[in-house]
């Protein structure tokens, strides 16, 4: 077993963020998942916000095993509360559990000493079981989840951007339509 951790400040608020990461996928950083499908969304008496989501992703995985390059699936469940301003997304691979597992753990929360920015705490947990050399495959999917960490953070502030952009263009749009009037 391999535990891998980061912490990351996004420089932007904490809605911001969390807005981004429900809207993480499809986007060309990470071009491996392939698919997102909400399986149960609601919000409970307290006001948080609860998602369960089956990710389809190709990824290099099945390579790593010893198997043919396929479709993996990974179940991912989450809870905002906006009470509190924190968001955590829990996230495990429901395909090749009886090799491996990968167990990711992530938190945003706003930063304590300055609100407009957001703070990112993240943690994987790897286990290759079945399999000979399995601590060298751990340590491979360790360095493979630390590169998919940088281009996932990379997707966030391309999507935070896109959301900035659309902002932009319904304010433009809302100030023609009031000025036509």
């Amino acid at each position: 077993m391999k535990i891998w951790t980061l912490e990351h400040v996004f420089d932007h608020p904490w809605e911001t963020v969390t807005t981004a990461a429900m809207q993480k996928y499809p986007n060309p950083m990470k071009s491996s998942v392939v698919g997102v499908d909400v399986l149960e969304r609601y919000v409970d008496p307290s006001g948080k916000l609860h998602s369960h989501r089956l990710l389809s992703t190709e990824w290099g995985l099945p390579s790593l095993i010893g198997a043919a390059r396929t479709k993996t699936y990974v179940q991912e469940h989450s809870v905002v509360d906006p009470v509190e301003k924190t968001m955590e997304l829990k996230s495990t691979n429901i395909s090749f559990t009886n090799m491996v597992s990968v167990d990711e753990r992530l938190i945003y929360k706003p930063h304590p000493q300055d609100p407009e920015r957001t703070v990112l705490t993240q943690e994987a947990i790897i286990t290759v079981k079945g399999v000979s050399l399995s601590s060298y495959l751990e340590g491979l999917m360790v360095r493979t989840i630390s590169l998919n960490a940088s281009k996932g953070r990379e997707a966030m502030e391309w999507v935070i951007h896109k959301l900035n952009a659309e902002i932009e263009e319904l304010t433009a749009s809302a100030k023609g339509s009031i000025g036509r009037q």
